[in-house]
C-alpha cells in the first residue's frame, strides 16, 4: 500500500481547509486576542478553530479509505464511525468554548462524551503487554448491558482515563505556536513506523496514523511560528484524542505513546500538583508549564518548540528498538529528569 500518498492527501486537504477555516473564523470574529492574559505570546488577534481543518482532513481521508475498502480486518467500519462521531463532539464542544469561553466544568462535557462514545463503539484493548513478561488480559471481567452488548470493565475503564489523559495533555500543552500539532504529528509517525515492522505489522492502523500525521503536518504550515491560526479548544482536544486512540487500536501500545508525549504528560502532572498546592483550579491556564519556563529562561518561542520536537522525536524513535521493560526504564529516566528540571526552575524562582 502506498501509505505516503495518503499522507500527502491528508496534508493537502488540511492545508486547503485551514485556509478556508481561517477566513471564516476571522469573518465571525472567533479569534484569540493577545494581551488579555500575560502568558499569551502572540501579538495580534489570531483566528481559532484550526482543529476543524484537522478533523475535516482526517474525516475526508478516512471516509475515502473506507469507500475503497481499505478497512475491515483490524479496524472495523463501526469503530471508525465511532472515532469520527467522538471527534465531531470534541470539535463542536471546542468551538462553543472558543465562542463562549465556557467554565471548567462545562469544558469537561465534550471529552467525557467522546470517551464514552469510543467505549460504546467497542474500541478498546483486550490485552496489553506486561513489561515484566507476557500479556495482561483485560477481557476476563465483562458485563452484559442489553443493546450495548458486553462492557469489558477493566478495558473500558482504562480507555476512558487514557483518552481523558491524552486529551487534556494536549489541551494544556497548547501554549506555543505549532507545539501540539508538531508533537502529535511526530507521535503518529512513530506509531506508523512501529506498525510497519514485521513483528507488529498492522496496515490499517498504519493508515490511520499516517493520515493523522498528514493532517497535523498540513495544519502546521499555517500554525508554525508565527501562527496564522490556532488549534482552538476543539483542535487541542481532538489531536490528543486521536493519538490516544492510535495507542489503543495498535494493541495497547501505551508505553510507546507515553514516550513520545512523556515530557508534556509529566509537565502537566507537575503543573497540576503546583496548582493544587496553590488551591487553584487544575484547568485554569497559567505560565507554569515547561515551555513557558524555557521562554522565560531566554529561549525564543521557535527554539522552545523545536526543543520539544527533538525530545519527542528522540524518545519516540527509541520505541522502535526498545523492549517493554526498556521502555519503562526510559519513562522512569524521563520522570527523574523532569523532577530535576522542576526543582531547578523552583530554585530559580526563589532567588
Amino acid at each position: 500500500m502506498m501509505f505516503w500518498w495518503y499522507f500527502i492527501l491528508s496534508a493537502g486537504v488540511a492545508v486547503l481547509l485551514t485556509g478556508i477555516v481561517r477566513i471564516i473564523m476571522r469573518h465571525f470574529s472567533i479569534v484569540d486576542i493577545p494581551h488579555i492574559e500575560e502568558r499569551k505570546k502572540h501579538k495580534r488577534a489570531t483566528p481559532l478553530g484550526g482543529g476543524i481543518a484537522i478533523f475535516g482532513a482526517v474525516l475526508i481521508s478516512l471516509v475515502y479509505c473506507m469507500y475503497v475498502g481499505f478497512f475491515g480486518d483490524e479496524v472495523t467500519h463501526r469503530q471508525l464511525i465511532g472515532v469520527l462521531i467522538g471527534g465531531a463532539v470534541l470539535i463542536v464542544g471546542g468551538l462553543l468554548d472558543d465562542i463562549y469561553n465556557l467554565g471548567a466544568k462545562k469544558q469537561m462535557i465534550a471529552p467525557v462524551i467522546a470517551s464514552l462514545t469510543i467505549i460504546a463503539f467497542g474500541i478498546g484493548p483486550h490485552i496489553i503487554t506486561n513489561p515484566f513478561g507476557g500479556v495482561i488480559h483485560l477481557g476476563d471481567l465483562s458485563l452484559s448491558v442489553g443493546v450495548l452488548g458486553n462492557i469489558v470493565v477493566f478495558a473500558d475503564i482504562l480507555v476512558f482515563f487514557w483518552l481523558m489523559g491524552t486529551m487534556f495533555t494536549t489541551k494544556l500543552l497548547d501554549g506555543l505556536d505549532g507545539l501540539v500539532s508538531g508533537i502529535v504529528a511526530i507521535g503518529a509517525l512513530m506509531i506508523f513506523f512501529l506498525t510497519q515492522q514485521p513483528a507488529w505489522l498492522q496496515p490499517e492502523v498504519s493508515l490511520i496514523a499516517i493520515i493523522l500525521a498528514g493532517a497535523c503536518t498540513g495544519f502546521l504550515v499555517w500554525n508554525f511560528e508565527p501562527a496564522k491560526i490556532f488549534l482552538g479548544e476543539g483542535g487541542s482536544l481532538f489531536t490528543g484524542y486521536m493519538l490516544g486512540i492510535l495507542a489503543i487500536i495498535s494493541g495497547g501500545k501505551i508505553a510507546t505513546t507515553l514516550l513520545v508525549i512523556a515530557v508534556p504528560v509529566l509537565d502537566v502532572v507537575r503543573v497540576m500538583i503546583r496548582r493544587i498546592q496553590k488551591k487553584k483550579s487544575i484547568l485554569v491556564a497559567d505560565d507554569e508549564h515547561l515551555h513557558f519556563k524555557l521562554i522565560h529562561s531566554g529561549l525564543s518561542q521557535k527554539q522552545a518548540v523545536l526543543l520539544f520536537y527533538l525530545i519527542s522525536l528522540l524518545f519516540g524513535a527509541t520505541t522502535l528498538f526498545l523492549q517493554s521493560k526498556q521502555k519503562i526504564m526510559a519513562l522512569l529516566l524521563l520522570f527523574i529528569l523532569m523532577v530535576l528540571v522542576g526543582l531547578w526552575f523552583s530554585g530559580k524562582e526563589k532567588k
